[in-house]
């Protein structure tokens, strides 16, 4: 997901995802993961690229961990990093529904 300029405006442009499901913060957080899909990512960082406060993100992510979409890793005591459980059947689904939706419906 990103920007376009058109007529010195700014126009955000969809995801596939926000297309078919619309714009919610576990959405976002979930392709976020998802582009991510390969790396570690923290809390924060997830806040940042996403636009959404660091409590809606901490919200969120609870419901994914819950389900074992996610796996948490703690560096230190504080600190908590996330990423796709790629081995849960849930998780491989989504990644393939994922892909398939973005074909369907490219940003």
């Amino acid at each position: 997901m990103g920007n376009l300029i058109n007529n010195g405006r700014i126009v955000r442009l969809m995801s596939a995802l926000e297309k078919a499901f619309g714009r919610t913060a576990q959405m976002i957080v979930l392709e976020n993961l998802i582009k991510n899909r390969d790396t570690f990512t923290y809390l924060s960082g997830i806040a940042e690229e996403t636009g959404l406060s660091h409590s809606s993100v901490s919200r969120v992510i609870e419901p994914l961990l819950a389900i074992e979409i996610i796996t948490e890793k703690k560096v230190g005591k504080q600190i908590r990093t996330f990423t796709l459980d790629e081995e849960n059947p849930v998780t491989q689904l989504l990644l393939k529904f994922y892909g398939d939706l973005s074909e369907l419906l490219p940003e």
